[in-house]
């Protein structure tokens, strides 16, 4: 008879799992979940392009701001820019990056 118990138990404990990732999926799909503002808003500056974590406290953002982007990394002890002022010409050009030799001082305002 314990046995029967336990297996009750543990499908019991199966079912309502699967029951919370259900309605979790469900919220998911039915947009009940927070996300980012879509490029080309209109009236917008500013942009959430894509969000990437990195471990379970620290998430890399790369934000758009009028034509240029910027990566940074949010979410530990401090947040820090990766990288900033990268332009849609810079990454025609087959670029990745932008050189700190391109970056002066009046573009990192």
């Amino acid at each position: 008879m314990e046995s029967f118990d336990y297996l009750r138990f543990l499908l019991a404990l199966i079912f309502v799992l699967g029951l919370i990732g259900f309605c979790a999926w469900l919220g998911k799909r039915a947009g009940l979940t927070p996300r980012a503002t879509k490029k080309g808003s209109t009236g917008h500056r500013l942009a959430l392009l894509e969000v990437r974590p990195i471990d379970a406290k620290r998430k890399l953002l790369l934000i758009q701001r009028d034509d240029r982007q910027h990566l940074l990394m949010v979410g530990g002890d401090t947040d820090l820019v990766v990288e900033r002022n990268i332009s849609d010409s810079a990454l025609s050009d087959g670029r990745t990056t932008v050189p700190s030799s391109e970056l002066n001082d009046d573009n990192q305002a």
